[in-house]
Parts: C-alpha cells; sequence; structure tokens
C-alpha cells in the first residue's frame, strides 16, 4: 500500500466509463492526459501541492483502448514535480504509441534531455497557475525554452485567463512551438465574442506558433455534465469557446481527456461522456481528423531532431 494519504476531498477518477457513441477515426491521439506513481514505485514530490490516487500507466493504456483511441500524449504531472521517472516508464512500455511532456529544471544536462528525447518527450511544461505551482523565474524558463528549441520540443504553457495580459510579453519571446492547455481556461459564463476571450482569440491569431488544447470541459463549465436531451448537452457552455477555437485555427488544436482528472473535488467525468463532446465542437469529419489525428501526429511523431 502506498505511504501517502490523497488531499482530502479530491475525486477517484472514473473506474467505469461508458462507450463513447462518438467512434474516432483511425490514429487518434489522446493528447493531454497523466500517470500518478503508483506512489509506492514512482514518490510524489515532496513539495507538492496535493497529493493525487494513483493512475499507472496499465489503467491509462486500457482506457485508451476502451476509448478507441491509437495514442497518448503524457504529461507530466505537478504533483511528481521534476522528477520524470513515472513518465519516462509509461513512454518505455507504450511501444512507440506515447509521447511525452516533461517537466526540468535548469540543472538539467544535455545528456539527461537527451535521454528524455530517446524515451519519446517531445515538450516542457511551464505552469503559471499559482495554487499548483510556486513561482519559477521568468529567466531561468526562457534559459529551458532554448535550450530545448534545438531538440524541436515545444512549451506547454498553463494558465488562467485573467493572467495572460501579464504573461503575453514573455510568451510571445519564446523561442519554441507553444501549446496552451485548456484554451487558457477562459470564464465561460461571459461572452464568447468578450473581451477576455478576444484578448485570447488575437493571442493565437498574431502568433502562428501558439497551439491550443479544446480540452477539459468538466473544468470550465458551469452547467456540468447534465445531458438533458441526451448527452448532447452536457457542459453545453463550454462548446461555443472550443468550436471557436477549432474552427478559427484547425490546424493548431488539440484534445485530451485530462485523465485521471487531477483536483477536481464537485464532479469526476466519464470519459466516455468527453468523447462524445468532440463532435460538438468540431462537427465535420475534416475538423475531426485535423482535431485527433493530423494536428498531433504532426507535432508529437513529426522529425526527430536527436540523433
Amino acid at each position: 500500500m502506498a505511504a501517502f494519504e490523497k488531499t482530502p476531498g479530491w475525486l477517484d477518477w472514473y473506474a467505469n466509463p461508458s462507450k463513447p457513441r462518438f467512434q474516432v477515426p483511425a490514429g487518434a491521439v489522446d493528447a493531454h492526459c497523466h500517470v500518478f506513481g503508483p506512489g509506492d514505485q514512482f514518490p510524489f514530490a515532496p513539495e507538492r501541492k496535493y497529493t493525487p490516487c494513483d493512475a499507472s500507466k496499465d489503467q491509462l493504456f486500457a482506457l485508451r483502448d476502451h476509448l478507441g483511441f491509437d495514442k497518448n500524449v503524457i504529461v507530466q504531472a505537478t504533483c511528481h514535480g521534476a522528477d520524470n521517472r513515472a513518465l519516462v516508464d509509461a513512454l518505455q512500455a507504450a511501444d512507440g504509441r506515447a509521447r511525452g511532456v516533461a517537466t526540468v529544471r535548469r540543472n538539467i544536462t544535455d545528456e539527461e534531455l537527451k535521454e528524455l528525447h530517446e524515451a519519446g518527450v517531445r515538450g516542457v511544461r511551464f505552469n503559471f497557475v499559482k495554487r499548483l505551482v510556486d513561482f519559477t523565474p521568468k529567466d531561468e524558463l526562457m534559459e529551458i525554452a532554448s535550450r530545448i528549441a534545438p531538440l524541436g520540443w515545444h512549451v506547454v504553457i498553463y494558465f488562467e485567463a485573467v493572467d495572460l495580459p501579464e504573461l503575453w510579453d514573455f510568451f510571445t519571446s519564446l523561442p519554441t512551438t507553444v501549446v496552451v492547455d485548456h484554451m487558457g481556461r477562459p470564464d465561460v459564463t461571459k461572452p464568447v465574442d468578450g473581451p477576455e476571450f478576444e484578448l485570447f482569440v488575437k493571442f493565437m491569431r498574431e502568433n502562428p506558433n501558439v497551439w491550443s488544447k479544446v480540452s477539459c470541459p468538466e473544468r470550465l463549465s458551469h452547467t456540468g455534465p447534465r445531458a438533458l436531451d441526451g448527452e448532447q448537452n452536457a457542459y453545453r457552455d463550454v462548446v461555443p469557446f472550443a468550436r471557436r477555437i477549432v474552427e478559427t485555427f484547425p490546424d493548431r488544436v488539440l484534445w485530451g481527456t485530462d485523465w485521471p482528472h487531477p483536483n477536481l473535488k464537485d464532479h469526476m467525468p466519464d470519459d466516455g461522456l468527453l468523447v462524445d463532446f468532440i463532435p460538438h465542437i468540431a462537427p465535420t469529419a475534416d475538423l475531426q481528423r485535423k482535431l485527433l489525428v493530423d494536428n498531433p501526429t504532426r507535432l508529437y511523431w513529426g522529425e526527430s531532431h536527436v540523433a
């Protein structure tokens, strides 16, 4: 038994997800998910802000197959800090069907970066959500970004919509492709054409190196997972925001489950229902293929920059 206790009040992942009604296209990629521990094998970071439940690579791969996906992009969780061993273990077990986004510190060596690349890592994550991480100086982040750029890696940024104005200059100076987690967490009670979300659209429009994940409606929704008219109404308040990004920037969007959904207290989503959300934000077969197959394959399984 793991020698830790999960953060009180936080939910375990949904153990019996439904089979999606929507069939994802062949080669589809779940481009945002995590592994946690298991804690007795891969201990959580002492400086972590939360302690999650265990969520192993085998459980992730079983979900992948159940939902009909072909591949995963596994993102290093903040609870593991810069100890990427659980991530690397999952990538090595995936037989080429997973890529990773790591967390690294300034003192990482070139050899260690090469080892991560060989394991399947193709990006690093910078987290600006203050309740989840302590502040990392921007000069350190810029140094890391400059070191990973020659590898062909990208930077994943996680922030909240209200913080975009103060982070704009830093984000636009990054020398890599930049992938935004969850559309920058917009407030979906505000208008989709209001000034806050318009700023995010402008951010993507003026910076062609910026991509966005249109994921995590369960984190953004105020209407919740209710299905009043079949499942088509679940998380309906998020649909206009995600659909606008998909239709405006079809070649720069990604989608992922966010399994095992850390930090949730109100409800734990059914991953099958999350898959059924996809055709409402990408309503055509062409958009669905770009979102789920073409874009993540290009970004994560493209040309390698390390011999």
